[in-house]
């Protein structure tokens, strides 16, 4: 009987060892296909903030500056790393000086800033460098106390750059300058003649929701 049970024990060893030795018949892991992110593009309508500091020379009138703030609408359209697109904002200003010249004393102030430009850039990733350039206005308060008061719109130019950066597909932010000459007047009390020629710097800094 010993023998028996004995022998019946090894061919169960014998069994597993020959089991364990055969191949699996499990099915191999799916492969893993790894999706290549999609490729950011500039194109598209876009809406947004900006605000910054504008100052510089208001010819006999000093050199009115300040702050400013206002909203921005525009379109870019990207082929390959080249982008191009139109751009326009409106910025209510707060940039004054108050001074005495021959007329007497006087208070220039420039209320509000409205620029329609061509915008023109290298897209490097989610990157772009551009230059722009187009149309400037300005609501300009001209006030001599006793001689004139003057509220007329200057219509100039507006040339500049600068960076902007898409944080995420939709959201982006911008850094950039812009210099805007303006057409002068002229303002008299009979005798003397004053000129204002304004020529502004504009630093600003954006905020953009791409659609």
């Amino acid at each position: 009987m010993k023998k028996i049970l004995l022998a019946a024990l090894m061919a169960g060893v014998a069994s597993s060892a020959m089991a364990a030795d055969l191949p699996t018949r499990k099915a191999p892991p799916a492969p893993q296909v790894y999706a290549a992110p999609p490729i950011f593009s500039w194109t598209g309508f876009y809406v947004g903030v900006n605000g910054g500091w504008g100052g510089g020379t208001g010819g006999d009138f000093g050199s009115p500056s300040g702050g400013l703030i206002g909203g921005t609408v525009g379109y870019n359209y990207q082929i390959g790393q080249f982008v191009a697109g139109l751009e326009g904002d409106w910025d209510w200003a707060d940039l004054n000086k108050s001074g005495a010249d021959i007329l007497g004393p006087y208070t220039n102030k420039v209320d509000s800033l409205a620029t329609a430009r061509a915008r023109a850039g290298i897209a490097v990733d989610r990157a772009l460098l551009y230059v722009t350039a187009g149309y400037a206005g300005a609501d300009v308060r001209t006030n001599v106390p006793g001689v004139f008061s003057s509220t007329d719109w200057r219509n100039g130019g507006a040339f500049g750059g600068g960076i902007e950066y898409a944080f995420t597909n939709n959201i982006s932010a911008k850094a950039e300058y812009i210099y805007a000459p303006f057409s002068s007047q002229s303002f008299s009390d009979g005798v003397n003649v004053a000129k204002s020629n304004l020529n502004l710097s504009l630093v600003r800094a954006g905020l953009n929701y791409k659609f």
